[in-house]
């Protein structure tokens, strides 16, 4: 069985137990400040948990995607992704453990085909400390079903995960208690940091072996079923809701018991092929067959590069159709960042054309059975995913040049900070193309980064001074934007309009922006609507905004600065990019202040286009949220 074969073949199994299969939640949580992302299948369903009544009843089952961003460093290793789907059940005060364990184990053996001598399984030690009893419940439950399926399972006390590799597995053990750092439930993590009032409880975990062959006892020392190393993979976890903390800090049985289940199906899937590789499973492993294709690299010489690859893309496609778009701040900074290190990765292997348009399709297939109401944007997601590769090319060749240029001396904080400040080029990427080209970092670069950092905001604060401190009422946030988004009009202008267009006045307020231009005609309905979507186009691709100071004439003749009465700037002027330094949406002789993005800048709307005077236009525009 493939992993949609799978997902599939569990709800339809939850379904005969009488569970209501629920739509997935978004990966965006609506209304959630608390999180960027859904990180659990339990997560969008914890109100429920907590005792709020759910509309679709008391047995509950999904197929929920979750994205945790916390992993992205261990992303490399068979076994850690950024993106997960989770398959889960849920009784609300229903059945308990008697239902939950026979079912989950005969959906393993019988459905899914697992061999139920290579399943092992853990359960809650007890607390003393706190009047909690070991869940022997659970653990004859597991003895019986075992029993039912020909294998006499033996129980052991393991105590800690500590223990376990000091002692390892005696023959015929396939049961095993462990203390509350493995086998214990609350929003606070341990038995003793359990939150007063929580609904919590034992926890049954459930692991897959993949042969004692796989266990580096040098490393991690002797295998058992939560020691670290390849042998055992956790492929489900069944928590018992049974207690609530009380306000004298013991514990007492809930009237209402609940469980929450959740599966990882990568793993299950793995588990279904025998391999310890989730990137061997069907949702991960044609992406990485097309990657060895374009590179014309192994998967076997080039593994952690790909699995990054195939990882990180498939986050970025679940998260463009859901209606995410890459941005610097919040969700769509870690959209961005998925994809460009995607495409780093890339590099690597010698990829330096777009790829995208090759992958991205791989991972839709795979994702065709999940509704419309949660992939809502599906059919925009490639077109968003491949203009973010090209711009973000374009910006990682130059980086790239001016990084190699600089890396014979090592590199300071100042010299980071120019890469992101003048070519747009991110910090934690030169520091990750540092590490990998084994490039010398100064050892203050960090505090002399910031340094660089803080004195440009500063100066960003404090530009009363300069060409548009008249035109400006004040140097609020939306007073800085509009004053942006000015220079995003006249390009737009230039571009579509008239390459001979220069500003004539404007006047900003954190209200609205008003631009002058010279024009010898009214714009037409069509222009207007031409010159909004080409600035909603920029401010969607995101582009940098940085200033760095020149001499007067390599401004004019070289760079092509935007400008007039030269003859009236110093010698040394400031010139404020929008985009990539070599191939610019915007270039101008400017004293700021600026956004640091256009993705900030919000939904241009023009309101207004009119008569100033003889020769002269003007246009009158808002930003919306």
């Amino acid at each position: 069985m493939n992993a949609s074969e799978i997902r599939q073949k569990f709800l339809e199994y939850q379904q005969k137990l009488g569970h209501q299969v629920i739509a997935p939640a978004k990966l965006v949580l609506e209304n959630d400040p608390t999180t960027l992302f859904t990180g659990s299948g339990m997560q969008p369903l914890l109100p429920f948990l907590l005792g709020e009544p759910h509309p679709e009843g008391k047995r509950l089952a999904d197929s929920q995607p979750c994205l945790r961003l916390q992993d992205i460093e261990d992303v490399g290793d068979p076994r850690h992704t950024t993106v997960f789907e989770m398959l889960g059940n849920w009784s609300l005060g229903d059945y308990f453990k008697s239902q939950q364990i026979p079912a989950f184990f005969k959906f393993l053996t019988e459905e899914v085909g697992l061999d139920p001598h290579k399943i092992y399984v853990t359960c809650f030690i007890g607390s003393e400390k706190y009047g909690i009893p070991k869940d022997t419940e659970s653990a004859e439950i597991w003895q019986q079903v075992f029993k039912e399926a020909g294998v006499d399972a033996k129980i052991a006390e393991i105590g800690s995960a500590e223990n376990g590799a000091a002692r390892g597995i005696k023959e015929g053990e396939h049961i095993f208690f462990y203390d509350d750092h493995e086998n214990w439930w609350s929003r606070g993590g341990g038995v003793e940091t359990t939150p007063i009032g929580d609904p919590c409880g034992p926890d049954s975990e459930v692991f897959y072996d993949f042969g004692e062959d796989k266990q580096d006892v040098a490393i991690f020392g002797q295998s058992h079923p939560a020691s670290d190393g390849a042998r055992f993979m956790e492929i489900g976890n069944q928590v018992f809701m049974q207690y609530k903390r009380n306000e004298d800090g013991s514990f007492s049985e809930l009237k209402h018991k609940n469980i929450d289940f959740g599966g990882g199906l990568e793993r299950i899937a793995a588990a279904a092929i025998d391999s310890f590789d989730v990137f061997e499973t069907s949702l991960l492993k044609p992406l990485i067959t097309k990657v060895e294709e374009i590179s014309h690299k192994q998967y076997i010489d080039y593994t952690a590069d790909m699995r990054i690859i195939a990882d990180h893309l498939r986050g970025a496609y679940l998260l463009s159709a859901q209606g995410l778009t890459p941005s610097n701040r919040k969700q769509g900074y870690a959209l961005r960042r998925l994809i460009r290190r995607a495409i780093l990765k890339a590099l690597n292997l010698g990829i330096e054309q777009d790829f995208l348009p090759q992958i991205i399709p791989l991972i839709e297939s795979n994702y065709r059975d999940l509704s419309d109401e949660i992939l809502n944007t599906r059919e925009d997601a490639l077109t968003v995913l491949i203009r973010e590769e090209q711009a973000f090319r374009k910006t990682l060749s130059r980086g790239l040049k001016e990084l190699n240029k600089l890396k014979t001396s090592g590199l300071t904080g100042k010299e980071l900070f120019m890469l992101q400040d003048t070519y747009g080029f991110p910090l934690e990427l030169s520091v990750e193309e540092a590490k990998r080209q084994q490039i010398e970092l100064s050892s203050d670069w960090q505090a002399e980064f910031d340094q660089c950092l803080a004195a440009q905001r500063e100066r960003s604060k404090t530009a009363s001074e300069g060409m548009f401190k008249g035109g400006l009422e004040d140097h609020s946030e939306m007073s800085t934007k509009y004053h942006t988004a000015t220079h995003l009009l006249l390009a737009a202008l230039q571009k579509l309009i008239d390459p001979k267009i220069g500003q004539a006045g404007s006047n900003i307020t954190s209200e609205r922006l008003r631009f002058d231009f010279n024009l010898d005609r009214k714009l037409t309905p069509e222009e207007v609507k031409a010159l909004e979507d080409q600035v909603n186009q920029w401010i969607l691709e995101d582009h940098p905004v940085a200033f760095a100071e020149f001499e007067k004439i390599y401004a004019r003749d070289v760079l092509h600065a935007h400008g007039q009465f030269w003859e009236k700037y110093p010698d040394t002027v400031k010139v404020y990019t929008v985009g990539d330094f070599e191939h610019p949406v915007s270039r101008e002789l400017c004293g700021g202040p600026h956004v640091e993005h256009t993705g900030m800048l919000g939904k241009f709307k023009i309101k207004k286009e009119e008569s100033s005077s003889a020769g002269i236009r003007r246009i009158k525009a808002v930003l919306e949220n």
